[in-house]
């Protein structure tokens, strides 16, 4: 038994210093790409088409037969369409959704059996939205007005809402948050994370001309959405019975499981800046 918690520690620290070091790789990439909005954008749109298809064959393996080479060129047409600024207006966009349904009719038109129809055709199409365009945002927001620091900001205060979940929920966690769909998750991390946020919207206060009452209330509201974004991607891990969406990062697993916190965050940052603010 104390060989097996031994082993069990020494594996632990082990992880957590590939977290460390993936970490410190991401931090220096971000770090180089940030002040250059095509850099931002190139880079984002290579985790979306990594993301996108991390997501597919992740659904294959939960036994859901999706079209992934589809799904991952069209995915990859709305990130790449904004970086090359060619911006897809609502015709255009309700254009490229009416000819995605139709590809993927005619596609199953070909297939030689009809089992898992719908789910295999809603599958793909929720992967675009839900991958692709959710995180397409995020180059919208680098190319907005001051959109350096606009996402500067929003990558610190969400990602240090990840950094204080975890640690205080590796420290402290107690209590299960939803232990059905994340057994590791505690309500004690849930609270660390949103403190680390607000905190941390307060202490780069210089990137946002925000009050500081107005910075808490984003650091609290962004720290929600990330939390929630990781708790979708982590209920559909489940559901595909599989711990990590990918392992080309060490430490952390996919680049789902590196942007699930940006899933909503970015879409409703974006509209809250254009909408409410401006």
């Amino acid at each position: 038994m104390i060989i097996k918690k031994d082993r069990e520690g020494l594996g632990e620290y082990n992880n957590i210093l590939k977290r460390i070091f993936s970490s410190f790789i991401l931090i220096a990439i971000v770090s180089f790409v940030i002040n250059s909005s095509h850099l931002s954008g190139l880079f984002i749109c290579i985790l979306i088409v990594l993301g996108i298809h991390e997501f597919l064959l992740m659904a294959e393996r939960g036994g859901i037969e999706v079209y992934r080479y589809f799904g991952i060129f069209i995915g990859a047409v709305i990130p790449f369409s904004i970086f090359f600024q060619f911006e897809l207006n609502i015709s255009w966009q309700l254009f490229l959704i009416v000819l995605t349904v139709i590809f993927l009719i005619v596609m199953q038109l070909r297939r030689r059996h009809s089992k898992g129809v719908i789910s295999s055709i809603s599958t793909t199409i929720f992967a675009i939205l839900y991958i692709s365009w959710f995180l397409s945002f995020l180059i919208r927001i680098r190319y907005m007005p001051g959109g350096r620091n606009l996402l500067l900001f929003l990558i610190l205060v969400v990602k240090m809402g990840d950094i204080g979940a975890y640690f205080i929920g590796s420290r402290f966690g107690k209590t299960p948050l939803l232990p059905l769909i994340s057994p590791y998750k505690s309500t004690q991390g849930m609270w660390g994370g949103l403190f680390f946020s607000m905190a941390t919207a307060l202490v780069f206060k210089p990137l946002m001309n925000f009050s500081y009452l107005h910075l808490a209330f984003l650091g609290i509201f962004l720290g929600i959405l990330g939390q929630l974004g990781d708790l979708s991607e982590s209920l559909m891990k489940r559901d595909c019975n599989v711990k990590d969406s990918g392992d080309i990062l060490p430490g952390i697993g996919g680049v789902l499981d590196l942007m699930d916190s940006f899933l909503f965050t970015a879409p409703v940052f974006y509209f809250y800046m254009n909408i409410i603010i401006r």
